[in-house]
C-alpha cells in the first residue's frame, strides 16, 4: 500500500484514471443516453452526441474527451484533499486495524471512499450537467437532480470499487513498487527483532501490520491454551 507522497499520488491517479472513464461511460449511456436519444431522433447514443455537437456541459456542448478530462481534475483533486484522508479516518473510528481482519479493514476503507466520494462528484455532475439551456436555474430542480444522480451512482461505484477497480488497481500497484514494498518488510522485521511497536498513521501502514498481527494473536491463543491443559493435568 502507499506509504510515500509520491505512492499516494500514484494509487489515487491510476484509480481515478480508471473511475473516471468508467463513469463517463456509464453516465453518458446509462443516465442520460435514453434523454440524448429522445432529443435527437438518433439509434444510438453516440450518434446523438454527435448531432448535438458533444456532450452538454453547462450549457455547451463539448467533446467526450474534454468531459473525461474535467472530470479527471475534479475527482482526482478531492480524492487527494479529501477521499482518501477521509475515508481512513472513517475506517479507523468503526475499526480497530490492529484487530480486525485485514479484508474487513480494506473493504471499510473502500466503502468509506465510495461514502464519501459519491456524493461529491454526483454534486458536480448535478452542476455540468444541468440543463442551462432548456430552463433557468432552479434550487428545487437541482436538489432533485443530486439526489437522482446519488442514488444512480452509488451502487455503481460501490460494486465496481469492490470488485473491479481497487483490485486491479492495487495489484498494479504492487508490481510498480514490489522492490520498495520487500525493503519495508525487511525493515519491519527488523524493527520487530528490537521490539520496536508503531501505531499505524495510515491505510498502507494499517493494512502492514495486521497479518503480522493476526499471527501473534495465533501464538498467544495457542500458549493460553498449552499453559490451561498443564494446568488442568
Amino acid at each position: 500500500m502507499p506509504r510515500t507522497q509520491f505512492q499516494k499520488l500514484f494509487f489515487a491517479f491510476v484509480t481515478v484514471v480508471i473511475t473516471v472513464h468508467a463513469y463517463v461511460y456509464y453516465s453518458l449511456y446509462v443516465i442520460h443516453g435514453n434523454t440524448f436519444i429522445a432529443n435527437t431522433g438518433a439509434c444510438g447514443v453516440l450518434e446523438a452526441i454527435n448531432r448535438m455537437g458533444g456532450v452538454p456541459v453547462l450549457g455547451h456542448n463539448i467533446p467526450i474527451w474534454a468531459v473525461v478530462l474535467i472530470e479527471f481534475v475534479l475527482a482526482y483533486t478531492l480524492e487527494i484533499f479529501v477521499g482518501s484522508p477521509q475515508s481512513f479516518k472513517i475506517a479507523c473510528h468503526y475499526f480497530n486495524p490492529q484487530k480486525n481482519h485485514p479484508f474487513i479493514f480494506e473493504t471499510m476503507i473502500i466503502s468509506a471512499t465510495v461514502l464519501v466520494m459519491c456524493p461529491l462528484m454526483s454534486f458536480i455532475a448535478a452542476i455540468l450537467y444541468y440543463p442551462c439551456n432548456f430552463m433557468e436555474f432552479n434550487l428545487i430542480h437541482f436538489l432533485a437532480e443530486w439526489l437522482k444522480l446519488i442514488c444512480f451512482n452509488f451502487p455503481f461505484a460501490f460494486f465496481s470499487q469492490l470488485f473491479f477497480i481497487q483490485p486491479f488497481v492495487r495489484t498494479v500497484f504492487k508490481t510498480v513498487f514490489r522492490k520498495d514494498i520487500e525493503m519495508r518488510k525487511e525493515m519491519a522485521a527488523e524493527k520487530e527483532k528490537k521490539g520496536e511497536k508503531l501505531m499505524p498513521h495510515s491505510e498502507s501502514d494499517a493494512i502492514s501490520d495486521l497479518l503480522k498481527r493476526m499471527e501473534e494473536i495465533k501464538v498467544e491463543l495457542q500458549q493460553e491454551i498449552e499453559e490451561k491443559i498443564t494446568v488442568s493435568k
